[in-house]
């Protein structure tokens, strides 16, 4: 009876009683098409119309014979009459895409407003802890740690920490590289417990570490579900923030009995410690950032930095950063030590260079500077380049998961295909990429510190062409040590210049060996760390390690709750 008086009131309305799906091409004519084709996979049993500017007049003649069941619609930030057509026809039928293809029905509620306004899809549900009404979304901080055993410790040896947001194993990234090489370095003549935050995706390798660390002290990152302008604080502080990692360190401190410990990066700064190593000067980067934008959004993540980074820092003993740059961007209010980055000499060391015209770029998606550097080379060096040299390739190395990473930094769901430009996701070994490159590029526009990839391609012995933000604070000069390049046409003609010129490429490389030689070696790196944790220790020069502990340890906060005997071992 239902089905027979609808087919008898769409009769007298002259239309078909069954739905069709219109689908407007309302953005960029690649993403309209691939909207097209998953909404034809989505509802595959309904006649479907694909409109666009040129084909309305047509399809609007035939669609006064057919009801819309479904519109879907491409959002995008410049208005366009052919959206409004489909807001006026289906505003209750709505399924709105954003440019990295997520789609979600428009209503009117709070959660469209933010999708149409271009949040992204993860983050349309999420409200500030003061919101008044019931929340979809919310944080997560697992509770407890475990605790891995590693080297065998000494009586005779001072026990020393360090805190590390992540587990730096695999080296997949420059601050794994270096944390690990360090950590090496001190466990030469400390003791050394590791605390590291995990993702909860599974077992990190821990073997690498546990061959020079005493012990390991895991603790499961918090889910941190709040928009990331509701904070004075960054969000990324908020999001290390676990009371499971303050009752490891409180409980270790007892139980391992370390006497310093050092916090790597500024987002974990609230911990306290007494040496924190600045990765890079935090607001330097956000500054970097707001100045190239000029967004609100931008500006208010420079002033959050801005003013946790002046507080944090001068609580702390030492502050390591990178280079006499970032020691001078600090000023004289804090206790600055520069060591630098630093590169294995044993593990990359020169192989000989065959003729070509391969072009690399290694530089880990989740760091967002090295999204903004491929696109950056991408959009508007390789256009300079791709028809003048037809036989030229590029190697992306963008680390682990990079889609995600790109669509959480970029508005298209991946980077534009090119079938001369290969893109890698992790890659354990990036050796026998630099032994088949010809140039290695580092097209960073924002950056902060020193980047590990520079170092990396100097003790391969290859030529780096690069941005002035890309090999700051390494000491290296434009045509001797490296080729700088700041604007697309200068970074595209540093490229064609040295991709011609061997003998000049070779100069240019075999400079900045020599130069990574002198002062980029981890061991001589190593004894500036271990002699920055020797000077923490001057005014207990009278007593013995085991003393020192005992002090220190009657000093130490007792923990505020007590983790579970079989969640710690």
């Amino acid at each position: 009876m239902k089905q027979w008086l609808k087919k008898w009131l769409f009769k007298l309305l002259r239309k078909d009683p069954e739905a069709v799906v219109v689908t407007f091409s309302t953005g960029d004519p690649e993403l309209c098409r691939r909207m097209a084709e998953e909404v034809r996979q989505l509802v595959p049993d309904r006649r479907h119309f694909v409109v666009t500017a040129e084909n309305w007049p047509e399809i609007r003649i035939e669609l006064k014979h057919h009801r819309i069941g479904l519109a879907p619609v491409m959002l995008t930030r410049e208005s366009n009459a052919l959206r409004r057509v489909a807001y006026r026809l289906a505003p209750r039928k709505i399924l709105a895409y954003n440019s990295r293809l997520e789609r979600h029905h428009l209503r009117l509620n709070l959660a469209s407003l933010l999708f149409w306004r271009g949040v992204a899809l993860d983050r349309i549900y999420l409200r500030p802890w003061w919101w008044p009404w019931p929340k979809r979304e919310r944080s997560v901080a697992p509770s407890g740690y475990r605790v891995i055993e590693g080297r065998p410790t000494s009586a005779e040896r001072c026990r020393m920490a360090v805190l590390s947001p992540y587990f730096p194993y695999p080296l997949s990234h420059g601050g794994a590289v270096r944390i690990y090489n360090l950590l090496r370095e001190i466990a030469r003549e400390f003791d050394v417990e590791l605390f590291a935050f995990t993702d909860g995706s599974g077992q990190p390798d821990l073997a690498p570490v546990l061959e020079f660390c005493a012990r390991v002290a895991l603790v499961e990152k918090p889910r941190y579900r709040v928009p990331r302008w509701s904070s004075v604080l960054p969000p990324e502080v908020h999001e290390f923030r676990s009371r499971a990692m303050r009752q490891a360190l409180a409980e270790e401190r007892k139980a391992f009995g370390f006497e310093r410990l050092q916090v790597e990066y500024t987002q974990l700064a609230e911990y306290g410690g007494d040496v924190l190593v600045e990765h890079d000067v935090t607001f330097d980067l956000f500054g970097q950032v707001a100045r190239k934008s000029r967004t609100l959004s931008a500006w208010w993540d420079y002033v959050r930095w801005r003013r946790f980074e002046s507080r944090a820092l001068p609580r702390y003993s030492r502050v390591v950063v990178m280079s006499e740059k970032d020691a001078e961007l600090l000023g004289t209010a804090v206790a600055t030590t520069v060591i630098e980055n630093g590169v294995d000499l044993a593990r990359f060391h020169p192989e000989p260079e065959q003729p070509g015209q391969r072009l690399l770029f290694i530089g880990s998606f989740r760091h967002f500077p090295n999204v903004v550097a491929y696109q950056f080379f991408a959009d508007h060096v390789w256009p300079l380049l791709r028809e003048k040299f037809p036989e030229m390739t590029v190697t992306v190395v963008c680390g682990p998961d990079p889609l995600a990473y790109w669509r959480a930094f970029t508005d298209s769901p991946e980077p534009r295909a090119d079938e001369r430009i290969r893109m890698l996701g992790f890659v354990a070994d990036v050796r026998p990429l630099y032994v088949e490159a010809n140039l290695v590029l580092v097209p960073t526009t924002v950056s902060a510190g020193t980047n590990v990839k520079v170092l990396e391609a100097m003790a391969m012995q290859r030529a780096v062409v690069s941005t002035t933000s890309g090999c700051a604070g390494l000491g290296l000069l434009h045509g001797h040590s490296v080729w700088v390049g700041d604007t697309a046409e200068a970074f595209a003609s540093g490229i064609a210049t040295l991709i011609v010129d061997p003998q000049r490429r070779e100069q240019i490389a075999q400079a900045a060996f020599a130069h990574a030689v002198r002062k980029f070696e981890w061991q001589a790196l190593g004894e500036k760390q271990r002699t920055l944790l020797r000077g923490l220790l001057e005014h207990f020069s009278g007593s013995s390690p085991s003393d020192r502990r005992t002090a220190d340890q009657s000093r130490a906060k007792p923990a505020s709750r007590k983790s579970p005997e079989g969640n710690r071992r």
